[in-house]
């Protein structure tokens, strides 16, 4: 089986998450997101696997969001071109398996999916 976590090494549930994974014995792609930002298609193929409205993995409390001049009741497609331009945005982890997604908030979510 092969798992890929979106991975922030400075946020402690991006960190939490990793762990628990390894625990599991899963030995995990590690992709660093902010390093190697996902692409528009790449987005738009999470909010589908997640089947979550875009607003709920965009991490809104970002200067970047109030910076892109967002709102909440922006658009889908607003969001997701944001999140392509601003990594930062984007909610994390996120871990991807089985052809499934999971936000690791919190960071046994993910375990529904491995």
């Amino acid at each position: 089986m092969s798992v890929t976590i979106w991975h922030n090494p400075r946020c402690s549930k991006s960190r939490q998450t990793l762990a628990l994974l390894q625990d599991q014995g899963i030995k995990p792609i590690i992709r660093k997101y902010l390093d190697e930002p996902p692409t528009l298609a790449e987005l738009a193929a999470l909010q589908k696997m997640l089947d979550l409205p875009v607003i709920a993995f965009v991490r809104t409390g970002e200067a970047a969001f109030r910076q892109t001049g967002l709102s909440k009741t922006a658009s889908d497609d607003d969001l997701l071109a944001a999140m392509a331009r601003h990594p930062i945005l984007i909610e994390r982890p996120v871990v991807f398996a089985n052809g499934k997604a999971a936000l690791g908030r919190p960071p046994e979510a993910v375990l529904a999916i491995v």
